[in-house]
């Protein structure tokens, strides 16, 4: 595609990479084919192929951008589906690293949106603000129909109960058993690690039980994600500013890989060497720990799970959660080790469609994020599962929420099979 941008914005790092996006864009529309909006809609503007030509027109100074522009952006859910189903290998997310903070900057949003976007990015990245913030929304529960409609939503999406902290993830050196076989320093995240502590700690018992010693940092804190894909810039790059310095140095100390089980997170950070590609300071660091990034599935299947324990076999419905398959391009390793562990592991229809959830895409479009999860939901009952598995929280409360059958990750069940507890989650499924 012929691009005419002006000279002045090709100095900027992000604008090189749209217009390298955007000249390797032929415009055949295959794209819209996976595009999770594209297929609600039918809207040649609400898929990636409109999305191109708007971005590329906002860049070129061709048109001034609208509301309805902002929009068009705002309803991409970044879900990266296009970049595995694109022949020519377009890498729309760069054209999104670029156009959503550029926008923020050329269009005022209105005041609600202001605030629900503020409110977000100020409780999600901090666990402790996040998890009082949810303890509240149970009480106000009952009184979500008289707020306005933009935080009714926020309010009813809140867990009627919040597990307890994480016992076993807590921040320190976890020993392997046995000899070392791998270091790796482990995420906890943000938000899983409120609504999911247990995946920590089923996380670090099965690592150990592999023979990883297993590091949590107390320094590195958010990953950056949530709040870069929403378009802001300046907190989310101190974030992962600071998670290069803590995972640098520990990958100094002799540690062997950083390890993620949200999948979201991970693409992230496996980014974070183009992100900081031009940093003088942590350019090197950050391409060493982006070269270092691996999901927890990743590991497990290189390291294979050893002896396991019989467990129920149970019928598993497998989600590929999007920043997982698209985004660091992860299918095989997790269906084999649940297959390896005694599960049936069953295909989910359209399993290349988004479920929604996509971040903190379900609190700020509820009204394309919930189609697409009752969508995703009666593809599931289909099936008839005992559960569903899947990589990423995010994807685990959107789903959980509308399915009839327990939703948990992956690394609990590869933790139950390998000797840890069963899945308070499937206390009440199967034979014990």
């Amino acid at each position: 595609m012929r691009t005419d941008i002006p000279d002045d914005l090709r100095a900027e790092a992000s604008v090189r990479d749209a217009e390298a996006a955007l000249r390797t864009c032929v415009h055949c529309g295959f794209c819209n084919a996976t595009c999770p909006t594209y297929l609600l809609t039918g809207n040649e503007l609400e898929g990636p192929r409109g999305r191109i030509y708007l971005m590329k027109s906002v860049l070129e100074g061709r048109v001034a951008p609208s509301a309805a522009t902002l929009d068009h952006i705002d309803n991409c859910l970044g879900c990266l589906a296009c970049e595995t189903t694109c022949p020519s290998g377009v890498l729309y997310s760069r054209l999104l690293d670029d156009a959503r903070p550029r926008l923020e900057k050329m269009r005022r949003r209105g005041l609600v949106d202001r605030l629900q976007r503020g409110l977000i990015a100020r409780l999600l990245p901090h666990p402790g603000r996040f998890r009082r913030a949810l303890q509240l929304a149970r009480w106000t529960r009952p009184l979500a129909g008289l707020l306005p409609r933009r935080f009714r939503h926020l309010a009813t999406m809140a867990p009627r109960r919040l597990p307890a902290p994480a016992e076993v993830a807590v921040p320190g050196v976890h020993a392997a058993r046995g000899p070392v076989r791998l270091r790796a320093a482990l995420l906890t995240g943000c938000a899983q690690s409120v609504l999911g502590p247990e995946i920590n700690d089923a996380a670090v018992r099965l690592l150990t039980r592999l023979g990883v010693e297993v590091v949590i940092p107390g320094e590195a804190g958010c990953c950056g994600a949530l709040t870069y894909h929403m378009g802001e810039r300046r907190q989310s790059l101190r974030w992962m500013a600071n998670n290069i310095d803590v995972w640098g140095r520990l990958l100094d100390d002799g540690v062997d890989a950083v390890v993620l089980t949200t999948s979201g997170c991970a693409t992230a950070v496996r980014d974070y060497g183009h992100l900081f590609a031009e940093d003088p300071e942590r350019a090197e660091a950050a391409a060493r720990v982006a070269g270092a990034t691996r999901d927890i599935t990743e590991v497990a299947a290189d390291l294979g799970l050893g002896e396991t324990v019989e467990v129920p076999p149970l019928r598993l419905a497998y989600h590929d959660a999007c920043s997982l398959q698209h985004g660091l391009k992860i299918r095989d390793q997790p269906r084999r080790l649940l297959g390896e562990a005694g599960f049936e592991v069953v295909e989910i229809p359209e399993g290349h469609i988004c479920c929604g959830s996509a971040g903190t895409y379900n609190l700020l479009r509820p009204q394309l994020a919930g189609p697409l999860q009752q969508r995703k939901a009666d593809h599931i009952r289909g099936l008839e599962p005992d559960a569903v598995a899947a990589g990423n929280i995010g994807c685990i409360e959107q789903i959980g929420a509308a399915v009839d059958c327990p939703a948990v990750h992956t690394v609990e069940l590869l933790d139950w099979a390998t000797g840890g507890p069963r899945p308070a989650a499937l206390a009440e499924t199967g034979p014990a």
